[in-house]
């Protein structure tokens, strides 16, 4: 069995979560085990724990991003300390290039990301198609570790790299010139729909219950309460020091005039009135979440809810609540980290 170390950044939390959803089926069958710095137990020392398991992985993947890139831990020591155990023929080091930024000219830059052509995982259609890419390699290269050829024998060829393209040219087709956009428009029923609504509430409540958990864990200074009404609402509430920081209430709505799913940044309450709303929308492609827009919240920028750009699912403000209700908001809307099911369009 190959051990396996994600390095990531913290601002990319939903994008690693759908990656281990997908591992799931190697570690089912024994190919793997995988180690990422949410398995840091309480009052653990975190750097000891990280470096320890970083010096005895098997296969390290860097999850690429504008993020990771500029975060300086996992640029200058997690990817320092991978770079050179590949090079020592130690470990075998595979970018994921999550979200597309400038990486070609990076000291990882050499090695071949596993989508083909180092594309992002965000310009796939759908995230599975780009994380089946992943989870092809990365199960490629843990046989061939098992299988007692090496590290050196599972790092994934590189002749087929994009990034080895240098110069003006660095950015043209390595294939033949085809469209970009050949998916066909789907239609979606109501009984498609309905069940999307259904998944995307338990989802809510799943995320909000673990992140609070979580957020507890790590800061003395803060408790943290979940209430589930029933399997269609929940209330979710923070607490500095004693005093109330951050409060929401999250339910399914019966109008589907004022958005299916409801919020309010006062708790649940009655039910009847809401400071936004979600309705289930789709791209033609997948189904998604679409706010409103409600008046109520145009004048808070900060929390902006026309999501041209991705946004970290947690928020700044829920790791480090600044005593508004707006560190829920961002928690709900900070789009692009959701799963595929729980997409928001902006």
């Amino acid at each position: 069995m190959s051990r396996v170390f994600i390095s990531y950044a913290h601002a990319d939390e939903g994008l690693r979560q759908e990656l281990d959803k997908h591992l799931a089926s190697l570690r089912h069958q024994g190919i793997i085990e995988v180690w990422h710095d949410r398995r840091i137990s309480a009052g653990q020392n975190w750097k000891d724990e990280i470096d320890r398991n970083l010096e005895t992985a098997d296969i390290v993947l860097l999850l690429i991003s504008s993020d990771f890139i500029a975060s300086d831990y996992c640029y200058k020591q997690e990817m320092h300390e991978a770079l050179r155990r590949h090079e020592a023929g130690e470990a075998v080091v595979i970018p994921v290039i999550l979200r597309p930024c400038e990486w070609h000219d990076l000291p990882f830059g050499k090695l071949q990301a596993v989508t083909r052509d180092g594309r992002a995982i965000t310009k796939f259609v759908s995230f599975d198609e780009g994380f089946l890419e992943v989870v092809q390699s990365i199960k490629a290269a843990a046989k061939k570790i098992t299988s007692g050829e090496g590290v050196r024998a599972a790092a994934p060829a590189n002749e087929r790299s994009v990034n080895r393209i240098t110069g003006p040219e660095r950015d043209a087709p390595v294939s033949s010139p085809r469209s970009g956009n050949l998916s066909i428009r789907k239609t979606f029923s109501d009984h498609d729909k309905d069940t999307f609504r259904l998944e995307a509430i338990a989802y809510l409540a799943q995320f909000f219950e673990n992140s609070l958990t979580e957020l507890q864990a790590r800061n003395a200074e803060l408790k943290t309460q979940f209430r589930q009404r029933d399997a269609n609402s929940f209330e979710a509430t923070i607490y500095r020091e004693g005093r109330q920081a951050a409060k929401c209430g999250i339910w399914l709505s019966d109008s589907r005039h004022f958005g299916e799913i409801g919020y309010s940044n006062s708790g649940l309450g009655s039910g009847n009135s809401f400071n936004e709303s979600l309705s289930v929308a789709d791209d033609g492609q997948v189904l998604g979440l679409k706010p409103r827009e409600w008046r109520v919240l145009e004048r808070r920028r900060r929390v902006s809810l026309r999501w041209k750009v991705p946004r970290n699912i947690c928020g700044k403000s829920l790791s480090n609540p600044c005593g508004t209700s707006d560190a829920m908001l961002t928690a709900i809307f900070g789009a692009h980290s959701m799963p595929q099911r729980c997409r928001i369009w902006g």
